[in-house]
């Protein structure tokens, strides 16, 4: 799908919003949404545009879900405008699975902790609760999705809620777990958990690992990614994303882990 939306031709602002607003042709829709997100367009109309989608009912899968909401969400995750905030909150109730995931992404992107309590609330029940969704291949809930939102949004009193799924049954849950409450806490033991991962034997989990320590920002970790089985053009995502949080804590000069965080990215290339 990816690939087909970016060999579709190139819109104007107010050819997208129009396509977005017709109702004949989904696949038009779809691609309008997309494009809006892709190129973070702020225009107020645009904005209304895809909330608006954030409703639809006529985009639907044999199984009932919402592509085009899918779509909006992620496209509101883009923009950065905190009006947003409360129709993605309320996606957070669809019963589409991949809507509220799409909804839990995108309010992780804007970052307004007004999206704290209602994300919490979708870990009610805890792990014992985390369980797969009956004749569907994901758990009931987007957890992973959730729990990263949670950890970038520093949202601390979520802790008690994060810490049990670091013993889930799926690893890439466990990741998150580790990734969050390390940002969370800043504790190492949360790192070091994710360097153990990437010791792993698949490589999508040796990957989904590298990703959250990417995120996270435990730059203690740069080396262990730069060493990891895996492709370099994901280490180098991964070990920028590291130097983008060291940045943030440098003063006036680059301190001696950014400078070891460049040097590895140098030997990637």
């Amino acid at each position: 799908m990816e690939e087909n939306i970016q060999a579709a031709e190139p819109l104007t602002v107010e050819e997208a919003i129009s396509r977005l607003q017709q109702t004949e042709d989904l696949g038009q829709r779809y691609y309008a949404a997309w494009w809006l997100g892709k190129f973070q367009v702020k225009d107020q109309r645009a904005l209304d545009a895809l909330v608006l989608a954030l409703d639809d009912e006529l985009d639907r899968t044999n199984d009932g879900g919402y592509p085009l909401r899918r779509n909006a969400a992620k496209a509101l995750g883009k923009v950065g405008d905190c009006t947003v905030v409360e129709p993605l909150v309320k996606c957070l109730a669809c019963p589409d699975y991949y809507v509220r995931e799409s909804a839990a992404q995108a309010l992780e992107s804007l970052g307004f902790p007004e999206a704290i309590a209602p994300l919490n609330r979708l870990l009610t029940g805890g792990v014992d609760a985390a369980v797969k969704c009956e004749g569907k291949p994901h758990l009931v809930e987007p957890y992973e999705a959730v729990i990263e939102a949670l950890g970038t949004l520093k949202a601390h009193d979520a802790i008690p809620l994060i810490e049990p799924f670091l013993a889930h049954s799926v690893p890439k849950i466990q990741y998150a777990a580790a990734r969050a409450m390390y940002q969370l806490s800043e504790n190492p033991l949360y790192g070091e958990k994710l360097v153990t991962a990437l010791q792993g034997d698949q490589l999508t989990l040796r990957r989904s690992a590298m990703m959250d320590l990417g995120a996270c920002g435990y730059v203690q970790g740069a080396e262990a990614i730069a060493q990891a089985y895996a492709e370099n053009s994901l280490k180098l995502i991964a070990l920028k994303e590291l130097l983008a949080h060291q940045f943030k804590l440098d003063q006036q000069e680059l301190s001696p882990s950014s400078l070891k965080v460049m040097e590895l990215m140098d030997s990637l290339l």
